[in-house]
């Protein structure tokens, strides 16, 4: 029988596979090596995109804040011109009040009755004075509830009393004043 010896044939072929392993190994870890650092690379990229766009949109915010400020302030300023406004258009409405008021209170008290005092606070009207009889009191207040400026009189007292030898009717009452256009005074009635 013929023997061949494989010892160096197989040391070699070892040697030889041993070599290819740790080629092989350390191509494996470069490439490893590699897809690590394209993956940090990549995620890195990521992270500064995102700061950037982080940081663009703050600028904006800031930016946006101080638009919104500006519209805050300008709502105020439009808010206080609108109140002024306001004022100025009841001002303009109310202006001839006090005329159609003392119109209507000279076209309104009847004969008898004499008036004293006219207090005007807001829409109320107090009236005070005297009468010679009750009759003229009832009637002052017909004239009212008739009156397109004039409603719902309320009478507060009539005392009666004594003035320069003749007796009288003290009298108060209230009376709530109507805004109505002077165009509009002849359709209440």
């Amino acid at each position: 029988m013929i023997r061949i010896n494989l010892l160096p044939h197989r040391e070699e072929a070892k040697k030889e596979r041993r070599q290819q392993f740790f080629v092989l190994a350390g191509l494996v870890s470069v490439l490893g090596l590699l897809i690590v650092f394209a993956v940090y690379t990549t995620i890195g990229g990521y992270i500064s995109d995102q700061d950037s766009n982080n940081e663009f949109l703050k600028k904006e915010i800031a930016i946006l804040d101080k638009e919104l400020d500006q519209i805050k302030r300008l709502k105020e300023q439009t808010q206080a011109l609108l109140a002024r406004k306001q004022v100025i258009e009841n001002l303009q409405r109310d202006r001839g009040e006090t005329v159609y008021l003392l119109s209507e209170m000279v076209k309104q008290v009847p004969e008898g009755i004499y008036l004293k005092s006219l207090k005007q606070d807001g829409l109320k009207v107090n009236v005070t004075g005297f009468a010679q009889s009750n009759a003229r009191v009832s009637a002052l207040m017909r004239n009212f509830e008739a009156s397109p400026w004039l409603e719902a009189p309320q009478l507060i007292e009539v005392k009666a009393g004594v003035l320069n030898g003749r007796r009288i009717n003290d009298f108060s009452m209230n009376v709530t004043l109507t805004r109505v256009k002077p165009e509009d005074a002849g359709v209440k009635k």
